[in-house]
């Protein structure tokens, strides 16, 4: 059988899908990692399935790749990657509070927290987010299809306006690694040229 129609098919849908990204967004994005290395505010980052790997995946760059060889270095922690802390949420308390209850031991106002959400409906992403904005944290989603819940409530929404899950969970990851890659030669306190007020 032979695969290069469908190939060339998905491959041409992602072009389109990265050509229609917002990139003021994505500048702010950038603006608000790079704040919170230089004010010393911890990252938190957490998602489900492959948004959890995305997360996973996103503090092993940030932590070395973004980090290796700078004075200033990031300070990020991934809530998917206590496994044990999970489960004992999941099983004892409820599947829905497994990153709301890691966030009550730790974020401070003006930490970052990032959901990551393909729908934009994870329950338990969008109580880790409520929580955040209550404490007065700055807050990421990165989410497709409609955007759901997370969407209307973050300071800053990446958007990929897609109905396919795997094209929006591309997406993330090329949105993590264009932060790392850019970031990594950053060694100067600049946010960009957009003003995000933060």
């Amino acid at each position: 059988m032979n695969y290069i129609i469908s190939i060339n098919q998905y491959l041409n849908e992602l072009i389109k899908i990265i050509q229609s990204l917002d990139t003021k967004s994505l500048d702010c994005f950038l603006s608000i990692l790079n704040n919170a290395r230089h004010k010393g505010n911890t990252i938190y980052v957490f998602g489900n399935g492959g948004s959890g790997a995305t997360a996973s995946h996103m503090t092993g760059d940030f932590n070395k790749g973004v980090s290796y060889g700078h004075k200033i270095r990031f300070k990020m922690i991934c809530l998917n990657d206590n496994i044990p802390t999970m489960l004992a949420y999941g099983n004892d308390v409820n599947f829905s509070d497994i990153f709301v209850e890691q966030l009550r031991n730790f974020v401070k106002k003006d930490d970052v927290v990032i959901g990551i959400s393909g729908s934009g409906n994870s329950e338990n992403v969008i109580k880790g987010i409520d929580l955040a904005n209550k404490v007065g944290a700055i807050t990421v989603g990165l989410c497709g299809y409609s955007g759901g819940l997370l969407k209307d409530k973050v300071t800053l929404a990446i958007y990929i306006n897609v109905n396919d899950m795997q094209k929006v969970e591309d997406l993330h990851m090329i949105i993590v690694h264009l932060a790392m890659q850019i970031l990594s030669k950053d060694k100067s306190f600049s946010c960009g040229g957009y003003e995000f007020e933060l």
